[in-house]
């Protein structure tokens, strides 16, 4: 009898194709989680695999006596109760290196338009771009570059040392703050005729990148506490901006619209929200913050390769 993995909140074809090709089954209904316990115990999944709407929690874990691992397709596992399920007997993996150069590419998306407007100017062109063109010229004149200027770049893992590899090639200066890292890390790359590049990350005190950095990327796990909240948008430089592709929570956001409008900091981006999938409305509605709807990992490539990574790890502990 062939086992069986639900992929609750989907996965991508090529690790359909790799797990179907190792004799499982794979089901990609997408049941509520009020059902989800019954669904499991009925049809005796051996696997579920959620992203970030299913829940794994320990009345699931208790409830559900056939299954053998629990994946998360992505980074953060705040989904899952994760060491209740090992505690249990249960396998629970995740995907930590999938994700890494896309969440890096969002930053510097949110990065890019952040100094020239567009988070602004794609609102505004829509309304008032045939009768009020030159006054929007005017608004969105004074931008400037991503060369030349400090990234201060807090939690150095896997997307922290991505995001100061683009920064790098940028041709920014790059430093990091991580309250686990012993030594600099070295980022290493392949440019297109094959030259490699290595280059070492400098490591400084947490209130030396706040008052330093013209831009702050956040890349950290959940914490119980902020790691940026009124006293250290405080010590930014003014114009500083900041960027969260991390976890919600991790940043004060009644702090940062705060220091949004007494114009301390230029402008904000959010990948990610205290409150999800009902974020504040003063955030939507701030005219300085570029927003997204926690697409880090939203890239064909990735999903291709969360989906893989996941498929390898199944079979290498059930086979």
């Amino acid at each position: 009898m062939s086992k069986k993995v639900l992929a609750n909140d989907g996965v991508s074809q090529s690790g359909i194709d790799k797990l179907e090709a190792a004799g499982y089954e794979v089901i990609t209904t997408n049941v509520a989680q009020d059902q989800l316990q019954d669904y499991i115990n009925k049809h005796e999944i051996d696997v579920l695999l959620v992203r970030s709407a299913t829940t794994a929690r320990q009345d699931l874990i208790d409830n559900c006596p056939t299954l053998k691992i629990i994946g998360r397709g992505g980074v953060g596992m705040d989904n899952i109760d994760v060491q209740y399920a090992r505690d249990k007997g249960l396998k629970v993996v995740n995907t930590p290196a999938a994700s890494s150069a896309s969440v890096a590419e969002l930053v510097f998306a949110h990065l890019y338009g952040g100094v020239r407007f567009l988070y602004d100017s794609n609102r505004n062109m829509p309304l008032e771009g045939d009768s009020n063109f030159k006054g929007l010229k005017k608004a969105y004149a004074k931008g400037v570059e991503l060369r030349g200027k400090t990234i201060g770049i807090i939690g150095i893992g896997r997307i922290g040392q991505e995001v100061a590899k683009i920064a790098a090639g940028v041709g920014m200066k790059v430093v990091a703050h991580d309250s686990f890292a012993e030594k600099a890390p070295t980022v290493s790359w392949k440019l297109f005729d094959g030259q490699e590049i290595k280059v070492e990350i400098p490591l400084v005190e947490k209130d030396e990148l706040l008052k330093t950095a013209d831009f702050i990327s956040l890349h950290v796990p959940a914490q119980k506490d902020y790691v940026l909240g009124k006293k250290e948008f405080g010590m930014m430089k003014k114009g500083a901006a900041v960027v969260n592709a991390a976890r919600g929570g991790v940043l004060d956001e009644v702090a940062l619209v705060e220091a949004l409008e007494n114009e301390h900091l230029s402008f904000a981006a959010l990948d990610v929200f205290e409150k999800e999938p009902a974020p504040e409305v003063t955030l939507m509605m701030n005219s300085k913050l570029s927003l997204t709807p926690h697409i880090g990992a939203a890239t064909n490539e990735a999903q291709d390769r969360i989906g893989e990574e996941l498929a390898d790890q199944i079979i290498a502990i059930l086979d």
